[in-house]
């Protein structure tokens, strides 16, 4: 059975509908990319498997059970977690304030080890754990994030764009984060990322998703091999 299965998902916004039967599956320890043109639907579908958004149609099932509709703090509890587009921390806390945060739903003993846990595969957190959100770099403040999201020890990880906004050379320094990340724990990962083809480069999977709808899915091999994908949104 898949880790996360989502099918035939319709959701939106008010009376906006976005989604319109989207289905996606995550195997335990998969990476998959989610792929589009701006507007298919790609961070509206994240929001709703975490529970931002309610499916009107559909079902979401995490571990073999019905989240469907179950909120965000509780699917946390469950062994999801979400690092959003952009300012995914709280700047005017300190790094180790910020990660004390992602572990508000475990003991302190737990959040102890997660916090170091967190320094050791993000050294630059250890190094500026008294320092302000705020304070931090674009990378610094990606790094906070994923590392927050980590602290309840999640076996599948939601990452919207996490190299949006990005100086080249700090967008490699994430993207070397999430294979670390998920070579060292081992969660599920979805992504959802502009710079589709480096996203590809590091799955096991990918869909294509257009105006809410499943277009294409495959290995991330086959789609970064497909020259229609390539020349609509690889940039040929």
């Amino acid at each position: 059975m898949a880790l996360l299965g989502v099918d035939k998902v319709f959701s939106g916004y008010g009376s906006m509908e976005v989604l319109h039967g989207v289905s996606v599956h995550v195997d335990a320890q998969e990476i998959v990319t989610i792929i589009g043109p701006n507007g298919a639907g790609k961070s509206t579908l994240l929001k709703t498997i975490m529970g931002y958004l309610t499916p009107t149609k559909g079902t979401i099932l995490f571990q073999e059970k019905d989240v469907s509709r179950l909120e965000p703090d509780k699917k946390v509890k469950r062994g999801m977690a979400y690092v959003p587009q952009l300012e995914g921390i709280f700047p005017s806390l300190t790094v180790r304030e910020n990660l004390e945060m992602g572990g508000y739903s475990i003991d302190s003993k737990n959040v102890r080890q997660g916090i170091e846990k967190a320094f050791d595969m993000f050294p630059v957190l250890k190094e500026k754990r008294v320092k302000r959100g705020r304070t931090l770099s674009g990378g610094q403040r990606q790094m906070l994030a994923m590392g927050r999201a980590l602290m309840t020890e999640p076996s599948l990880i939601l990452l919207d764009e996490p190299s949006a906004g990005l100086a080249p050379k700090a967008a490699d320094a994430v993207f070397e984060q999430i294979e670390t990340m998920h070579e060292e724990r081992g969660a599920a990962i979805i992504i959802v990322e502009q710079d589709a083809e480096r996203s590809l480069s590091i799955s096991d999977r990918g869909y294509v998703l257009a105006m809410g709808q499943n277009e294409f899915d495959g290995s991330a091999d086959q789609i970064l091999k497909n020259d229609q994908i390539r020349k609509a949104y690889l940039g040929g």
